[in-house]
């Protein structure tokens, strides 16, 4: 929670690519709060009434979990809303004549996105997701310091970057967005 709270002002895309981890995390203690309690919560140095949000955040998260079938997998509806709301920049990004040094990085990573698409039995997920699947795919090769080729990582610099830049500029416009409010 204070993580995800920290990453979700600062970078979209790693606050993404953490609830991911935080749904596995979930899923590795089997949705059981206690274990989470005992096993994380406990472990970080906090006053007991933030460890009792904490606790609530995890509580809540294992709900929506149970509510939305995700137990085994797939994503919560709050994480692919982020998809969605990248996705809806992205694409204005893209056709913003202004945005020339977005749209090249996007052309860019383009033939990964394709490549990794053709990979993929889901060809109905967005573009962006696939970025954030392949991202997320090789956080947990490097957890399990898995080898990668050179390729991968060449594709993964280049999905990085992109993801990088599209990070800043949805901060950019949430900034924008809390000065008008």
């Amino acid at each position: 929670m204070l993580i995800a709270r920290q990453k979700k002002r600062e970078n979209i895309a790693e606050y993404l690519l953490y609830m991911w981890q935080v749904e596995d995390l979930i899923r590795a203690y089997k949705l059981d709060v206690d274990a989470i309690q005992a096993n994380i919560i406990d472990k970080f140095d906090q006053p007991e009434p933030v460890k009792a949000e904490m606790r609530e955040w995890y509580e809540g998260l294992i709900e929506m979990m149970r509510h939305e079938q995700v137990e085994e997998s797939g994503h919560l509806q709050i994480n692919k809303n982020v998809v969605i709301d990248l996705t809806g920049l992205h694409n204005e990004l893209l056709k913003t004549p202004d945005e020339v040094a977005y749209s090249a990085a996007y052309y860019k990573t383009l033939p990964f996105i394709v490549e990794l698409r053709t990979k993929s039995p889901d060809k109905s997920i967005y573009e962006l997701e696939t970025c954030f699947s392949a991202l997320y795919g090789f956080l947990l090769l490097r957890l399990q310091a898995k080898e990668v080729s050179g390729e991968t990582q060449a594709a993964i610099s280049q999905i990085s970057s992109f993801l990088r830049l599209l990070a800043e500029k949805y901060k950019k416009e949430q900034e924008t967005t809390d000065e008008l409010s």
